[in-house]
């Protein structure tokens, strides 16, 4: 491992990171709220930081290796959380260091479990600060920083393998600089007409921009304790249920369209589009007529819910906890299904879902058939043997992950409901839950030692289970 390319690179993360926390301070100017010192504060320390790591690692080799990328994006979510952290600590947002760093990890890993309440009160500035957070962390600060930083092209290919969302990293361009600039176009350019489209529908510029963020990220923190909830507007909430699918689909798919004239023929043509419409078609039949026909929610309450968590965003509109037993049980299944690879979406992704299914198939007509030659395809072309073990590799390491973790937090002192579905909302990304962590409630009720085990979920699940889990095998570190 070349560790002076390692802290070089993180010092150049830190120090862009920092940057940005001068924004909440033209938000608190603007508004008159006060916090704005704290924010330069807390900004200028951490560009301070990462000046100094790029100091120590300024004589950083000229090549990364493949160890070295998987380090560094590990190492940044960790790092860029910690410091994430401080203005909650230096606003006074949060009293304590457990509550700061999960309101951090929470954010940038675009998962929305919250320990805040009375966010109408907060000022704009923190709550602008929040949906920044999970606005980077949608598309991965690793991959913003590789597109506007030419010095971040060497190794680039490293950090944008072991960063970039979902199993399928398709190029886009020839260049992984101009890779990442495109999907950051397209990230940029999807937020802005959402925010548009939200302040026509109703909504004033800070919750408009707040909420295209967080909606795009498929993050789910809002400005408001009852989330979309507050916005008495069936537009508004429509325009979401869009946005939210959208940013649900792999961004490949986005750019092909875009190239061919937003063709809606080259989404149904990929494979996982296909799937990924079947899928939000059966939830909004079965679950929404189980939640309707009880009584229990409003139409297109439900079909909120329902695209809200199966997109694992979390933003909620009503109690789903309240929903018929299977109906809340489909939702929580949704969550591990989640959303497209390439997208920014959490879950284990709707292709592997998908190529899982179709191997298990396989077997069936393997069993049916013994010397029959039964090939598992995606998109017509043959999947090798070792992808399909890599896929059930996948599989049972999360599931693993999900019973461990959710042990580890019953453990903290919760109940098995709350237990099961933080963990479940945490590895996943989603950030609501069930229980005491429903969507009526937040995460503050579950005990530092809990907070600390959803943290590494959250972070885990973000990194989808190899990038992280590679660090744990000594092999790694062996020469």
């Amino acid at each position: 491992m070349h560790w002076r390319g390692i802290v070089w690179t993180l010092g150049i993360l830190s120090t862009f990171f920092g940057i940005t926390m001068l924004a909440p301070v033209f938000v608190a100017i603007y508004y008159n709220t006060g916090h704005a010192m704290q924010f330069v504060m807390a900004g200028m320390l951490v560009v301070l930081l990462g000046v100094l790591a790029m100091q120590w690692g300024r004589k950083a080799p000229e090549r990364l290796s493949n160890k070295d990328g998987f380090l560094i994006v590990a190492f940044a979510w960790l790092v860029l959380s910690a410091l994430g952290a401080i203005p909650f600590l230096t606003t006074g947002t949060c009293s304590s260091i457990v509550d700061a760093l999960f309101e951090s990890v929470s954010g940038l890993t675009t998962t929305g479990a919250t320990v805040l309440s009375g966010l109408d009160r907060l000022p704009p500035s923190v709550l602008f600060w929040r949906s920044m957070q999970e606005w980077f962390g949608g598309m991965g600060i690793i991959v913003l920083a590789i597109a506007i930083m030419p010095l971040l092209g060497v190794g680039g290919m490293q950090l944008f393998r072991a960063e970039a969302p979902g199993p399928v990293k398709d190029k886009l361009t020839a260049r992984v600089a101009e890779t990442a600039k495109v999907l950051w176009f397209l990230y940029l350019g999807m937020t802005v007409i959402a925010a548009i489209a939200l302040r026509l529908a109703g909504m004033d510029w800070f919750d408009a921009v707040n909420h295209a963020m967080c909606t795009i990220a498929i993050g789910g923190f809002s400005t408001h304790d009852a989330s979309i909830g507050y916005f008495d507007s069936d537009l508004i909430r429509c325009l979401i249920i869009m946005f939210m699918l959208m940013a649900g689909v792999n961004f490949t798919l986005h750019f092909a369209s875009l190239r061919n004239g937003f063709s809606p023929w080259t989404y149904f043509r990929d494979d996982e589009f296909r799937a990924y419409f079947k899928w939000f078609v059966f939830l909004i039949l079965v679950v929404g007529f189980l939640s309707v026909a009880s009584g229990a929610d409003e139409p297109i309450d439900a079909v909120f819910n329902i695209v809200s968590i199966a997109t694992t965003t979390g933003f909620a509109v009503s109690d789903y906890s309240l929903w018929p037993s299977a109906a809340v049980l489909l939702l929580l299944f949704a969550m591990f299904v989640g959303a497209c690879a390439g997208s920014t979406g959490g879950g284990m992704k709707v292709v592997r879902v998908l190529l899982l299914f179709r191997q298990g198939k396989r077997e069936i007509l393997r069993l049916i058939h013994p010397q029959a030659v039964v090939l598992v395809k995606l998109g017509g072309q043959n999947l090798s043997g070792s992808l399909v073990s890599a896929l059930w590799g996948f599989f049972v390491l999360y599931m693993v992950s999900f019973a461990v973790i959710a042990v580890l937090v019953a453990l903290s002192g919760v109940d098995m409901i709350t237990a099961l579905s933080a963990s479940a909302a945490c590895l996943t990304n989603t950030g609501p839950g069930l229980g005491a962590v429903g969507p009526s409630s937040n995460f503050a009720s579950i005990p530092d030692a809990g907070k600390a085990v959803l943290m590494f979920a959250m972070v885990l699940g973000r990194l989808e289970i190899y990038s992280f889990m590679v660090l744990l095998f000594p092999e790694f570190w062996r020469k």
